[in-house]
């Protein structure tokens, strides 16, 4: 019984301790891409939001743990954005080596991320809309692609509304429009397609069980 007891500690500290490691992860990057940016005015404007994405987790942990794969999940997309904010979306050196080789019109960094907006996150949401909101089954599915799609359009309107307060002048390279009116539109959609991708995938083949959740 102590052996099993021990083992349970354990897992329950290795469990505790990754959400801090991630958040360790992200602090590094943040300040390795803080570290003269392509454009210092566009990297605090992109800092805004996850800024306050971080504090939110971390104020809110003792009372509300996401999972260990939603913290995992999350860390990637803070890491993607961190790059991002580093070169701006417009601008970054992996996407211009996917625009030569595939021939693309412009530089598709930014659809990436958008894209992974929705892959990455649409797990956490869901998560969240289970154990806070007491959503079940197909629903909690359904409505955590439904949160994407919207909350992927309020940050399109808060983007352009804090770039016109802060920096008009850089309202272009903020949100990454390279010259497309259609930007936000097409935005939104990659975020949307990689929801669906996520929860596609999920509902065909991964089979998630409630003990995928961290029990309080």
């Amino acid at each position: 019984m102590a052996a099993i007891g021990a083992s349970h500690n354990n897992k329950l500290r290795t469990r505790s301790r990754l959400p801090h490691m991630l958040l360790a992860w992200y602090l590094l990057c943040w300040i390795v891409t803080a570290i003269d940016p392509v454009d210092r005015k566009d990297w605090m404007l992109e800092n805004i939001l996850a800024i306050a994405l971080v504090v939110g987790l971390v104020v809110s942990y003792r009372r509300f743990n996401f999972s260990n794969l939603s913290y995992v999940l999350l860390a990637l997309f803070m890491t993607l954005h961190a790059i991002g904010a580093h070169y701006t979306y417009a601008q970054v050196p992996a996407g211009f080596w996917l625009q030569d080789v595939f021939h693309l019109s412009r530089n598709p960094f930014d659809r990436i991320a958008h894209f992974s907006y929705g892959l990455l996150l649409v797990l956490p949401i869901r998560e969240l809309l289970v154990r806070f909101g007491g959503v079940q089954g197909p629903w909690a599915y359904g409505l955590a692609v439904c949160v994407i799609l919207a909350k992927s359009g309020l940050f399109e309107v808060l983007e352009s509304i804090v770039a016109e307060m802060v920096s008009p002048e850089l309202g272009s390279a903020y949100l990454g429009m390279q010259g497309d009116e259609w930007d936000a539109q097409k935005d939104m959609a990659c975020a949307l397609a990689g929801a669906i991708l996520t929860t596609g995938f999920v509902l065909a083949f991964a089979k998630i069980k409630p003990t995928w959740h961290h029990s309080p």
